[in-house]
């Protein structure tokens, strides 16, 4: 099968090889259908799923139960804090079980 693009198609595809990404004309329209056909069997479940998690989504901005980039970071902060400090409370207890069980000399 041979295709003619037309010049806008054709500078698209000369852009995609121009990446570096794609060896050929061939590749970048090989992967442009395949992501066309994915796109296009997503099943109904996965929408409604989608659809679910956008709502939930909505229905905490609307009251304000969302919160900015910063204070997500001292959020995520201090998770990691708790559960690092977790982690090196437990061990510290375990070298301190390991001492306790190995033979004296």
């Amino acid at each position: 099968m041979q295709l003619t693009f037309p010049s806008d198609l054709e500078a698209l595809v000369q852009k995609r090889l121009a990446t570096g990404a794609f060896a050929t004309a061939e590749d970048v329209i090989r992967r442009a259908l395949e992501t066309l056909d994915a796109e296009e069997s997503s099943t109904d479940e996965e929408r409604r799923v989608l659809d679910e998690k956008i709502d939930r989504a909505l229905e905490q901005v609307a009251p304000g139960r969302v919160y900015g980039p910063d204070e997500a970071r001292r959020k995520l902060a201090a998770l990691r804090e708790t559960h690092l400090g977790s982690a090196d409370q437990a061990a510290g207890r375990a070298r301190m079980l390991r001492t306790m069980r190995s033979p004296s000399l």
